[in-house]
């Protein structure tokens, strides 16, 4: 079968793989769209500290399951519609022994640390396929960088009481503005791209701040009344926006790191203990698939506008070219895997 590779950094290329093996407990999965995210793009341009080559990438995966092993629950069947859970845990490490698999020490995600889903079919454990007869495949395929950002909402505890920013309106971070507008916060959101920010809006975001042209700490504490936000959370991954980010929360604050900065971050520490701030990283997602499956399914956001350009695999090379050409041009970017 055909198979999307990328063997080193700025290298994409067709490969021939054998079918995939079939066990007791998989399903196999005809593969429809795989969405490149931020990891892919760095993967390709070589920056992904924990990425090894070669590799398949694919880990926001959508298709239609065309057979099952004899021990698959009748619960997913032949037809269905799937997404799948693209990350590992080993069960015994710290953060496994507490039920938070999706930090678990020796997790491999599909396309980065193992080879993922950008093949014409792939088998995985059934427990690891989500169906849903109420999302095309195309929603289907935004499940994953979606589940990211309602975990970082997540890990912010955020509720109705709360004042949120989101600092970058990405996948990711419409996905934290759509969880966040979800559980009834009130959402500000910022991004120095004016079309990400009139997105924003559309997601449900109260306040927007272009700050590429407004002071965004000027403006959350106009916003806020001089007091901050309850819960600041970073999708951006510069040292400037991690800042600011502890610079925008109130007293007894909550901040969230979802991006990943590439450089040192220096911070005054000052306002750790004076705001006893709780400052929490957010990796991968937990739990949460069958939230955000309801949520697109109730289509109250335009979740279909986040995808830019819709790709045949014939052309994911060119794909990958006009995304580091022009990384602010595109949101998402769909790779179609039924077309070489």
């Amino acid at each position: 079968m055909k198979a999307i590779s990328m063997p080193a950094p700025w290298r994409i290329e067709i490969v021939e793989l054998p079918e995939p093996q079939l066990g007791p407990e998989d399903v196999l999965v005809e593969i429809a769209y795989v969405g490149l995210c931020g990891s892919d793009l760095n993967m390709y341009r070589g920056t992904f500290a924990i990425g090894t080559f070669p590799r398949i990438p694919g880990h926001e995966v959508s298709g239609t399951v065309v057979a099952r092993g004899h021990r698959v629950p009748d619960s997913i069947s032949e037809g269905s519609r799937v997404t799948v859970w693209p990350y590992t845990e080993c069960g015994a490490c710290p953060a496994c022994r507490v039920g938070r698999s999706n930090c678990c020490q020796f997790n491999q995600t599909l396309g980065l640390q193992r080879d993922g889903a950008m093949v014409e079919r792939f088998a995985i454990h059934y427990s690891k396929a989500f169906a849903s007869d109420l999302l095309t495949l195309e929603e289907l395929s935004l499940v994953e960088p979606l589940s990211v950002g309602y975990h970082a909402a997540n890990r912010g505890r955020v509720t109705e009481a709360d004042s949120v920013l989101v600092i970058g309106c990405g996948t990711i971070g419409l996905g934290a503005i759509a969880a966040s507008v979800r559980k009834g916060a009130t959402v500000i959101a910022a991004d120095i791209d004016e079309g990400k920010v009139l997105l924003a809006a559309r997601f449900g975001a109260q306040h927007t701040v272009n700050s590429a042209d407004q002071n965004l700490l000027a403006e959350i504490s106009r916003l806020t009344h001089g007091e901050g936000v309850n819960a600041a959370i970073e999708a951006v991954g510069l040292p400037r926006t991690f800042r600011q980010a502890v610079d925008a929360v109130c007293y007894a604050g909550r901040v969230v790191y979802v991006g990943y900065a590439k450089e040192e971050v220096c911070y005054d520490t000052t306002h750790f203990v004076r705001k006893e701030l709780d400052i929490r990283g957010s990796r991968n997602a937990l739990r949460v698939f069958p939230a955000v499956i309801q949520m697109l399914a109730g289509r109250r956001q335009p979740f279909g506008d986040l995808i830019t350009r819709v790709y045949p695999a014939a052309q994911t090379a060119q794909a990958f070219r006009d995304w580091e050409a022009a990384p602010g041009s595109f949101a998402k970017v769909l790779v179609d895997l039924r077309c070489w």
